[in-house]
């Protein structure tokens, strides 16, 4: 009997293969970040905010929040680490996370991503030792995901050599803007550059806001955004400009550069491409926010396991005890697929931060084709991770009964600071639009009118080749497939092969359907972009959910690939058969209407799913104890409290008791 069939999984060398590369970086949070950093369950919003500040600043520098700045300025040139940090962060307090992703992220992310070396000797330093607290001005009240359609204004004034920035109505306020209603000093503001009577597109610049004591400076109002749902500690807040003097050099002018005659320049002449060269630049906060929702999954998943593995209720006829939660399949149903898909998006998220730390890690260019699909799969992944969590936080509270609503068991507040996850870093449904659009372009520099789908020169072929390329496994990929005999009734549906091909066969299925429509709308609605588009939006939106469930599924084969001990190996390949069937077992509809199941196959499905919940069972502990959560981090009374009752059960029953119940 293996081990993995005996049921003794090395666990060591499954926290070996979750932490990946950046081992260090989780254990160095693992043990420094003591009690001191954990949530206090029941406190104000001042007492979050002040409680939250000051740990930001107790933060070991060394720990790798800061770690992606450059080496000169005090930091690691380590793009990976610092997202990585965010999710152990992730796992300790969501408002010290978001507090630390704003300023060392977001804030100084786009200092060091937009500025030039006069930006970076002056302030980078500053902003990493937290000398300087900074904002992220980009969302305005009026306007969210659309970035590019910002209201606020920054003319340039050649006679005194300064911009004037201006905040034009209501809704040009920037809104929700974390860092902004206490802690901070200055901001990095999106506005629409202008020059010479010209606008030249959304821009960056370094305002200051407040002064030494803290009081707004001439012509900016600031605003509190007022009680929230959840991340309590995150002082959210309100900015508004009223002709607010700014000199020519704190411009980030990486990308666009103003003469002191007013005379703009670029080295990217389009003001699309420019644009989205310049987001592009910023992709590591959408990283970090995926990142930081699935490690507040893995904590909810951790603390609704251990709590079904002692919680008892109702008996049966033949034993004296009551039946662990963890041995209904019921429950089962619900912590066990959520269980797979957290390993499989750990996977993919594993993947992604290594290309990120690859493309945009190094000194020379980028390369522009792998940063666009770097762009794609953040986005796809981020609305995938965050509505999971949501989903995933939500049924771990559910699956610990009335306890799980009481704050002393951390689940609400998980559930409560990541509700906004779907949202910030970009709305989903918006992210899903860009990943379908690019798909169905090929990262085009403009989206544009849409005419393209006319042509006759835009087919689905050429579509069908680029959707399929692979980030990783390549070779193991197309060798699972090729091996997949002809008939799909002869196939096991735990055959990897088979589960990959039907993931990409839905995925292109769904692609050049897309194509189809939007060619005879193209033909048909050819003055009517808006429509061609839209009447087609939930087809789109399909097409990448299909394209990030099938990237999702080849990074957990990857995974699997690169695990060396044969017991964890079956275990993730079976975590894998597990998640890969319970994708298809929830878009049965699709597979049936489109004959790529037989109701009999589909019958199937769902037995071998339950199959795998009875085998994995044993593992439940082992699965959530891999992703390695300090004791101490859980926090929750929960598992405390219902551990000892247990104990006293069992000396009840040790002593032939037979009033022993649990409360």
């Amino acid at each position: 009997m293996s081990d993995y069939a005996s049921g003794h999984i090395d666990l060591a060398r499954l926290r070996e293969v979750l932490d990946g590369p950046w081992a260090e970086v989780r254990n160095a949070h693992r043990n420094q970040l003591d009690a001191r950093f954990l949530p206090v369950y029941g406190e104000t919003g001042d007492q979050a905010r002040e409680r939250i500040t000051r740990l930001l600043t107790a933060l070991p520098v060394e720990l790798g929040m800061a770690s992606a700045f450059p080496r000169e300025y005090g930091g690691r040139s380590d793009v990976g680490g610092s997202i990585v940090a965010s999710e152990m962060l992730a796992q300790v307090d969501l408002s010290l996370m978001v507090k630390a992703g704003v300023q060392w992220g977001l804030f100084g992310g786009a200092v060091a991503a937009l500025g030039t070396q006069r930006h970076h000797d002056t302030y980078l330093r500053d902003i990493i030792s937290g000398k300087i607290f900074g904002c992220f001005a980009m969302t305005e009240t009026g306007h969210g995901s659309d970035v590019q359609q910002l209201r606020t204004t920054c003319t340039y004034d050649p006679q005194t050599q300064t911009f004037d920035l201006h905040t034009p109505h209501e809704a040009a306020r920037k809104d929700y803007i974390g860092n902004a209603a206490r802690d901070g000093r200055m901001a990095v503001v999106f506005a629409q550059l202008i020059t010479n009577g010209q606008r030249h597109g959304v821009h960056a610049w370094l305002v200051p806001i407040r002064d030494a004591q803290g009081k707004p400076l001439p012509g900016v109002t600031i605003g509190d955004a007022g009680p929230k749902a959840g991340l309590l500690g995150v002082d959210n807040g309100r900015l508004s400009f009223d002709h607010v003097t700014v000199p020519r050099d704190m411009l980030l002018d990486r990308y666009g550069q103003v003469a002191e005659d007013g005379t703009y320049s670029s080295p990217i002449e389009n003001d699309s491409r420019r644009f989205f060269t310049m987001l592009g630049t910023l992709v590591r906060g959408r990283v970090s926010v995926g990142g930081a929702a699935s490690a507040a999954t893995k904590s909810a998943l951790t603390i609704a396991v251990r709590y079904g593995d002692i919680r008892r209720q109702f008996d049966t006829p033949d034993a004296a005890r009551e039946v662990l939660l963890n041995d209904y399949l019921a429950h089962q149903r619900k912590l066990l697929p959520a269980l797979a898909t957290t390993y499989a998006l750990h996977f993919a998220q594993a993947e992604l931060v290594t290309t990120l730390a690859e493309v945009q890690g190094g000194a020379g260019p980028v390369d522009e084709h792998r940063q666009r699909e770097l762009e794609s799969r953040a986005a796809g992944l981020k609305a995938a991770q965050t509505w999971h969590a949501t989903r995933t936080i939500q049924m771990c509270r559910e699956a610990c009964g009335g306890a799980g609503y009481l704050a002393e068991n951390r689940l609400p507040s998980l559930k409560a600071d990541t509700d906004v996850f779907t949202t910030f870093e970009g709305d989903n449904t918006v992210l899903l639009q860009l990943v379908a659009k690019g798909l169905l372009t090929g990262y085009r520099d403009e989206f544009g009118s849409l005419d393209g789908w006319g042509r006759a020169s835009f087919v689905a072929e050429h579509v069908r080749e680029m959707v399929l390329e692979r980030t990783a496994a390549r070779s193991l990929i197309e060798r699972l497939i090729g091996a997949v005999p002809g008939r799909d009734e002869e196939v096991a549906v735990t055959d990897r092969g088979w589960q990959l091909k039907v993931f990409e066969d839905r995925e292109r299925h769904l692609l050049d359907g897309a194509v189809r429509r939007l060619r005879n709308g193209a033909a048909t609605k050819k003055d009517r972009p808006f429509d061609i588009f839209n009447d087609v939006q939930d087809h789109v939106l399909a097409v990448a959910t299909a394209h990030i469930d099938r990237v999702t599924l080849e990074a957990f084969v990857a995974g699997i690939e690169d695990t060396a001990d044969p017991a964890v190996r079956a275990l993730l390949s079976r975590v894998c058969d597990l998640y890969a069937l319970s994708v298809i077992e929830a878009n049965k509809g699709w597979f049936l209407e489109h004959g790529r199941l037989t109701p009999a196959r589909s019958k199937a499905v769902t037995g071998v799913v339950n199959g795998l919940l009875k085998e994995l069972r044993p593992h439940m502990r082992t699965l959530v104890d891999g992703f390695g959560i300090p004791e101490k981090w859980l926090h929750a009374a929960i598992l405390r409290e219902e551990s000892g009752r247990q104990e006293t059960m069992a000396a009840h029953d040790a002593a032939g008791d037979p009033q022993a119940v649990p409360a």
